[in-house]
């Protein structure tokens, strides 16, 4: 009789153990199977090229395999395949840099559909990343923008030139642009060309002599515009540009003269001014000379009675030839007095016959 009963001997216990692992396997591989089943069908179904084991990676590599799988497909789907450089590792190069994949395939097919060359993988992956959106870039190209001149950031409604006859023109202008994709990374943008272009004609503007000839003719303005190349280092090519509407404002000329002459009498009177303050000036002088003057006349007649006195003490002078000074003097004042009492009667007279 047994005690106890007999255990799994030691094959049984290593098959176990591989069926343990095999179906541990198998859990792991049906459910990566049923995760990425649909984008491998789809892959597989529209030759896109990329595995079951691609989408794995693409996981590991913290990549959203359905934007990589969806954008090749779209890629396939329009006649571009790797040999443009549309491949699942440039696809996840440029996810991982931070770049809008589905736009760049977008942009590519849009230029390929448009017959144009100039674009590549490389130039719109470099585009998208430096910030532009390269599927307007493409639109803009085959079909072109127009821009308001001035624009509405300016928060003007013309722009505004004066002709030499100093007659005020406000011009409005519509440029039509086409984007140029070599020169989109690095070329100036919209803000450029409307003030290269409000520049232009405000320049125009200045050369015409009257104002009645760009009102005649207001397609030199647009011709001296184009002329002068003002896309250069933008990002876009100028199609044309036409003026919109020409206006007849001030009269600036005429004002500027009517200021100057302002100006230039406000300048006279200051001088005139400052002549006046000089002449008073020059007199408030002579006034004092005068007064100074007189005070000398007053201290050299203060000095004759000390020289009469000094001729008394050393006898120079005597009593007789005293008072015949005195005689002297007494006449002349005599002399003095009816020459004023004359002169006043005269002017009396004369005011009464007036």
């Amino acid at each position: 009789m047994r005690l106890f009963a007999a255990g799994p001997s030691d094959p049984q216990i290593i098959t176990i153990i591989v069926l343990v692992i095999l179906f541990f396997f198998a859990v792991i591989a049906l459910a990566v199977f049923a995760r990425y089943f649909r984008l491998w069908i789809q892959s597989k179904t529209t030759g896109a090229g990329i595995g079951i084991f691609d989408l794995l990676g693409m996981t590991f590599r913290k990549v959203n395999p359905a934007v990589i799988v969806r954008s090749k497909i779209m890629a396939v789907q329009a006649g571009i395949g790797e040999e443009h450089g549309v491949t699942s590792k440039a696809l996840e190069a440029h996810y991982l840099a931070g770049g809008n994949v589905p736009l760049v395939i977008r942009s590519l097919v849009a230029a390929n559909k448009a017959k144009l060359g100039d674009l590549n993988f490389k130039l719109a992956t470099a585009i998208d990343l430096a910030g532009r959106n390269v599927l307007e870039a493409v639109q803009t190209s085959v079909y072109p923008k127009v821009i308001d001149c001035p624009g509405r950031s300016i928060g003007k409604e013309s722009l505004d030139g004066v002709a030499q006859n100093g007659i005020q023109l406000k011009v409005r202008a519509r440029v039509t642009v086409r984007a140029n994709l070599k020169q989109l990374i690095g070329g100036a943008t919209e803000e450029t060309i409307i003030a290269r272009v409000g520049e232009g004609i405000v320049s125009a503007i200045g050369t015409a002599k009257l104002h009645t000839e760009v009102l005649a003719q207001p397609d030199r303005i647009s011709k001296t515009v184009l002329a002068r190349r003002l896309d250069a280092q933008t990002a876009f090519e100028i199609v044309s540009i036409d003026i919109a509407g020409v206006d007849v404002g001030d009269n600036i000329g005429a004002r500027l003269q009517a200021d100057q002459a302002e100006a230039d009498m406000r300048v006279a009177r200051a001088n005139a001014e400052g002549r006046r303050a000089m002449a008073v000036a020059e007199e408030q002088e002579m006034i004092a000379l005068i007064e100074e003057n007189r005070a000398k006349v007053v201290e050299a007649e203060a000095e004759v009675p000390r020289g009469i006195a000094q001729a008394f003490q050393e006898g120079t002078l005597g009593i007789v030839d005293y008072f015949k000074l005195r005689n002297v003097q007494a006449d002349t004042d005599m002399r003095t007095a009816i020459a004023r009492v004359g002169s006043t009667t005269a002017g009396r007279k004369a005011g009464t016959t007036a």
